[in-house]
């Protein structure tokens, strides 16, 4: 029987995968479950349907992230913290504290589980930041941390 799986099944297939599987198998164990659904020629045009919006979609998101890219590379961050003796500052900077900065400083909203730090700022100076906003797209930010 053929089916159309509806989502990952172990040694069958990925979701949205049209694998041919034992009669037994699809009635006894796929089809009860909602594992997967019969592969119908509406079933399977439905399927295509939507990897075109999926794709469709992920392009959208893919063009999004690029021009996000474009403009934070042109542009800096500034962020004002307490600092002793050295230029070493108190506690750290996080990258919390770079998606706040560039929220504030240029309207623009950059996820902080995006921003790549090697570790944790803890002196002044000027650095870049790399950001992971799609994959195979990275931006790197200008981060300037001063002493108040």
């Amino acid at each position: 029987m053929i089916v159309i799986l509806n989502r990952d099944v172990k040694g069958t297939g990925k979701a949205g995968d049209v694998v041919k599987v034992s009669d037994g198998y699809a009635r006894n164990m796929l089809l009860p479950k909602g594992y997967a659904t019969e592969a119908t020629d509406g079933n399977i045009r439905n399927l295509e349907k939507q990897k075109a919006i999926a794709a469709e979609k992920k392009a959208e998101e893919r063009a999004a992230a690029q021009a996000l890219a474009e403009k934070i590379k042109d542009i800096s961050v500034t962020i004002k913290t307490k600092a002793g003796d050295g230029g070493r500052i108190f506690g750290s900077i996080t990258s919390k504290d770079i998606a706040d900065a560039v929220k504030s400083q240029h309207k623009l909203t950059v996820d902080k589980k995006k921003i790549q730090l090697t570790g944790p700022i803890k002196q002044t100076g000027e650095l870049q930041v790399d950001i992971k906003l799609y994959p195979e797209i990275v931006a790197s930010l200008k981060v300037i941390i001063v002493a108040e």
